[in-house]
This record gives C-alpha cells, structure tokens and sequence, in this order.
C-alpha cells in the first residue's frame, strides 16, 4: 500500500514568503500562531493545511520537530470554525475532533499547541489519557468539549463506559500511527475508528510509515494526499550523527565530559535503573541532571521535564519513555548511552535534537563489539555517522564541537 502512494515533497525554498493566512487560516488563529513562535509556515505546514482545510484525507510524513503538530492542529481548529464554531457550546456537547497519539506524554505536548489555537476561537480541548483518576476527564466531558486528545487505550474505556460519544468526530488525527502499532493499539484504533462519523476526515502525520500503519491506510483513508518534508536526507539535515566506540569501563566518564559543557543535553539509556544511576553520577559530579522513566507519576515526569526547559538542571537522563513527545526546543545534543535495539528508535530519540531547523548533534556510545550491529541499524535509517575511537584523554568535547560546525 505504502509504494503505491506517490508523494509530494515540499521545499523550505518553496514556501518563503508564504504566511498561515495565505494557506487560509483566520486572523484569531493566525496571531495565536504568532504567539506560539510559529510567524512563517514550516514546508509540511505550508503544504498540508490548505490540504486539509480542503477536507481532503491526508497522509503526512516529516521526522520529529517538523511543524507537524501545527500542520494538523491549525486546520482542524479552522474547519471546525466553518461547522458553526464556539457559537453553539452547549453543556454535555459531544466532540467533533479526535487527535489520538501513543502516550500521555505526546497527547499532552499536543494540547499544549492545539489548546491555545482554539481557544483563540471560542473552542475547547481535553485530554485522555490513562495512568491518572479518570474523574477530572469524565468532568470535562460533561462540561463539553469540542476536541479530545486522547490515547487509545484510555479512550476506549471511557467509551465502554459510555462516558465519550464518538459519532459526531468529523475529523480523526492519528500522530506517530506507527508507534501506536508498536505498541499494540492497532486494534483498538481500528475500533475507535469505525465508530467516528462515517464520512469524517482522516489524517495520518508520522515520523515513520512502514507496514504496520498500511492496515489503517487503507481502510481508513480515502485518496489521501500524500506529502512528506523534503530536505530529510543527511545532506541537508541539521544534525550531525556521531558514533563513539569506547571501553566498556571508560563509558560513564566519556558520558560526563560530554555533559560538562553550556547547553540542555539528553542522554538516552536502556533501564530506569540506568537512568536514575546516571542522573545521580553526574549530579554528584557537579553537572545538574535528572532522570525521566516510566517508574515516575505522571506529576514527577512532568516536573522534572520542567526542569530542564526552565534551566534548573542541564542534562536529562531519559528511558524511551521520552523518545517521542517531550519537546524541548533548544536541546542541542543527544546521548546515547546505550545504543537502540531498531532504527526507528533511532530516529525518534535523534528528533529531540536539531528540531526546528536548529542546529544538534547525536553522539551513539558503542563497545567495539556492538561496531557491526551499529553500521547495520544506521544503514536502515539512511544515516551516516562519523566513527570515533574514543581513547582515555581525548577531547570528546572537541568532537561535539566539531560536528556542530560541519553541520552549519
């Protein structure tokens, strides 16, 4: 299915000089975006939102950190405004939108956009997902809502429970569909989906299609237009890969010279204990971190995500629970301190970083033994790394810096 699918690549080149109300958003939507930061369309903004606010089904793909949230959060908030907007907000309402996303984290960096824009229209917004009480959901839902965000499988039980009507969605999001495959929500988003309005409008934005979304591709969407960020090859990319090969003994302080420097640092690693170990190793060695798993509550993730994006602390030592979601703009270089088991890990861990069109590097640590299986995933991604031995004494951070002038 996904061969078959031509798609439309769109250049930055492309949209200079382009604004959001030229694509056909309004006045109150576009100053929202202003106030967001978002002054001037990114090129997969530039290219879907005219596309979707033309009610057409659309498939987009555009690694982490290419605008994509606005691509779809912006029009949606527009076409609901053409279905009689805020005007008719009755108590108990039913919601007309549905933005699904793998994990809590995401669907909340997603309100965290959508929210503003359309409340800067009189329309409102709520988020479902689980690990929480649902009673502060199930509230809102009673108040009534216009747009849910939501994970599957918190969505589902409230919709067993009668909690959600579904079948006045006339517009679908599925961001990262892959990840929710990943994660074993094909299922239940198959379901969610055949119970929205029957011709309601479906979008699919993801960092990576593969097999696991062409199911809902194609059941789902219908002649979609098809569009990804071009310029996502290496050769214009604005972020340079690194691989570093140490000894197993010399790994912790290669990773503490590397975090010894100005700017916000995420380091990757396998286990929460890992994490934890790390953050405390380079606390105790004056640099402040701390760690991000999914042994925390959902308030520990979110104050200690805080603290990086407010400067309290400088390095983030993170599980994947933090490979997709968590938006920290100014990130300019990603650890791995252990190396990902599949590619699109990857991918998603290396989109924390150069996000934007901001420049960042990614250093992957590797033993010697790990060198051949490395090679293998990077050239999966359609990734060239430079390979560094990394000897007692060297100036690991004069690497760092030299991969952030060949990115320039």
């Amino acid at each position: 299915m996904l061969e078959r699918l031509e798609a439309q690549a769109t250049l930055a080149v492309d949209v200079e000089g382009v604004t959001f109300g030229d694509l056909g958003l309004g006045g109150n939507i576009c100053r929202a975006l202003d106030e967001l930061g978002a002054t001037a369309p990114f090129p997969i903004q530039a290219a879907t939102i005219p596309e979707v606010l033309a009610g057409r089904d659309v498939l987009g793909r555009g690694r982490t950190g290419s605008g994509k949230t606005i691509a779809f959060g912006a029009p949606l908030v527009e076409r609901l405004m053409e279905n009689n907007g805020g005007k008719d907000r009755k108590m108990g309402r039913a919601p007309r939108a549905l933005i699904m996303a793998p994990t809590r984290e995401l669907a909340l960096q997603i309100d965290r956009t959508v929210q503003p824009i359309a409340r800067s229209v009189g329309l409102f917004t709520t988020q479902i997902y689980g690990g929480v009480p649902q009673g502060r959901q199930v509230t809102a839902l009673r108040r009534g809502v216009d747009i849910i965000i939501a994970t599957p499988g918190r969505l589902e039980d409230l919709v067993e429970q009668r909690h959600i009507d579904l079948s006045k969605i006339q517009i679908v999001v599925l961001d990262e569909a892959d990840h929710m495959c990943d994660l074993g929500f094909l299922e239940p988003v198959q379901r969610i989906l055949r119970s929205v309005a029957p011709d309601a409008q479906h979008l699919l934005f993801s960092a990576t299609l593969d097999r696991g979304v062409a199911a809902i591709i194609d059941e789902f969407l219908e002649n979609p237009s098809v569009h990804e960020v071009a310029g996502e090859d290496q050769a214009s990319s604005t972020i340079d890969h690194r691989v570093f090969v140490v000894d197993h003994k010399d790994k912790s302080d290669v990773i503490r010279q590397l975090c010894e420097r100005n700017g916000k640092t995420l380091v990757f690693t396998r286990t929460r204990a890992f994490a934890e170990m790390l953050a405390d190793q380079l606390d105790d060695a004056g640099i402040p971190a701390t760690s991000l798993h999914g042994d925390l509550n959902q308030n520990r993730r979110t104050r200690n995500l805080q603290m990086l994006t407010s400067g309290r602390v400088d390095v983030l030592v993170a599980t994947d629970v933090a490979a997709r979601g968590i938006h920290v703009d100014d990130v300019d270089l990603v650890i791995q301190a252990d190396a990902p088991d599949e590619y699109k890990t990857y991918l998603h861990r290396s989109g924390r970083t150069g996000r934007a069109g901001r420049m960042g590097t990614v250093v992957t640590i590797v033993p010697k033994t790990r060198q051949r299986r490395m090679s293998e995933l990077l050239d999966r991604a359609d990734i060239e790394a430079e390979l560094v031995f990394v000897r007692p004494g060297d100036d690991v951070i004069a690497e760092v810096a030299d991969a952030n002038v060949n990115a320039n």
